[in-house]
């Protein structure tokens, strides 16, 4: 293992002056540390909002081993494309002083892609780090121990540029919320996708916080409770009351009601990966939200950063889905169980269950994708390819001062 040789010589750019948080600004804690995902370098490890607490408790989970954090993203201690992109980022860091050779290095790489297959912020990430960790070794003949530090710095400067994206992101989708004078706008919302499934602010729900916090609009958020982890009860629902944004939770089966009588008027969601064609992979359940939304006339819109775009695959069905184990579905009590007390189960023992993670929505149901780059409308194999490319240009930019050079 290498030793973390002058790790607080790093290059530290200044933190970058974002708005205050909408969800963290409760807490009695230095900005830099009111974030969902940060790296800790007194004690070298990853510090990470434990999602699998809320609403009970606020508390934090260390990671200070390349293992560690593959179990935590895995586990979905950390969970949400944006944030589990920089946790991965991080993870390279450890990866780094974990490793003697680029071969191991490549390896942690592996170890952190295969905690969560189908969120592809993961994996563009790490990917990153190794192409900047690849090109700094060439350019400057530096060992693996050498780019602690340099790594670090790059990481740091992805989870600012995560906050930034996000907030032109929730500008951007703040165009496509409509505004109604005399009553609020109702949004309907699926799984979590705010400051917990980012660094800060977030995807969709960034939108969401922006329409409230910064242009102080008057709405209203249909929350789906988001079965079989819940993270539309657990954790929007926890992130809007913070916030004071107004809104009503609701079972999973109830949006489509509530779109027959006119009661919702936009359709805004996240994505895990979007595919070349405008198919959106997103948490489970997305797909019939989209389809309902599309009979009733509602526009629905995916808000994705750039690299949640992956245009290696064509369609939704080229996206490897995630499965997860039986027990996200059957492992609940309801709250009264007969004579006996303590609650009754909610299936049969043993019973088999299919549990996917996601779902694919066929582009012909997203009106539009918004990005940090601007909205992408059908054909969205050429306005996605725009964007992905402007994207990949600023990072360019980036690593060669400003020229915008090709490495």
């Amino acid at each position: 293992m290498c030793l973390r040789t002058n790790i607080h010589q790093a290059p530290r750019r200044p933190i970058m002056a974002h708005p205050p948080s909408p969800v963290y600004d409760w807490l009695d804690i230095p900005n830099k540390h009111k974030r969902t995902v940060y790296f800790d370098r007194a004690n070298f490890q990853i510090i990470l909002t434990d999602q699998p607490a809320l609403p009970d408790i606020f508390q934090r989970h260390t990671c200070p081993t390349v293992q560690a954090t593959a179990t935590a993203i895995q586990t979905m201690v950390v969970r949400g494309a944006p944030a589990i992109g920089v946790t991965g980022a991080y993870g390279m860091i450890l990866a780094a002083r974990e490793s003697t050779t680029m071969k191991e290095f490549m390896q942690h790489k592996a170890t952190l892609d295969a905690a969560r297959p189908t969120a592809v912020n993961l994996t563009w990430a790490t990917s990153r780090m190794l192409e900047f960790a690849k090109h700094h070794v060439t350019t400057t003949s530096t060992t693996i121990a050498q780019l602690v530090p340099v790594l670090l710095d790059e990481a740091e400067r992805l989870a600012e540029e995560d906050i930034a994206i996000n907030l032109r992101m929730a500008q951007v989708g703040s165009t496509v919320v409509p505004v109604y004078k005399d009553r609020p706008t109702n949004i309907s919302h699926r799984c979590n996708t705010g400051a917990l499934a980012a660094v800060d602010w977030g995807t969709a729900l960034g939108v969401i916080h922006y329409c409230h916090k910064i242009l102080h609009r008057n709405i209203h958020v249909w929350v789906d409770e988001t079965r079989p982890r819940l993270q539309g009860s657990r954790l929007s629902a926890w992130e809007l009351t913070k916030a004071q944004v107004p809104m009503h939770l609701i079972a999973d089966g109830v949006a489509g009601g509530l779109m027959r009588q006119g009661k919702i008027d936009v359709v805004l969601y996240g994505a895990d990966r979007v595919a070349l064609n405008g198919d959106v992979v997103n948490k489970i359940g997305t797909f019939p939200l989209s389809v309902l939304a599309h009979e009733h006339g509602i526009p629905v819109y995916a808000v994705v950063p750039t690299s949640t775009i992956d245009l290696t695959c064509a369609t939704g069905d080229d996206i490897e889905i995630e499965e997860r184990g039986r027990g996200e579905v059957v492992d609940l009590k309801l709250f009264s169980g007969g004579a006996g007390g303590g609650g009754s189960s909610i299936a049969p023992q043993n019973v088999p269950v299919y549990n996917p993670a996601f779902d694919n929505t066929p582009c012909k149901y997203v009106t539009g994708i918004v990005t940090e780059e601007g909205m992408c409308y059908p054909p969205f194999n050429e306005s996605l390819r725009r964007v992905k490319e402007k994207a990949e240009q600023r990072i360019r930019r980036n690593w060669n001062g400003g020229n915008g050079s090709k490495m």
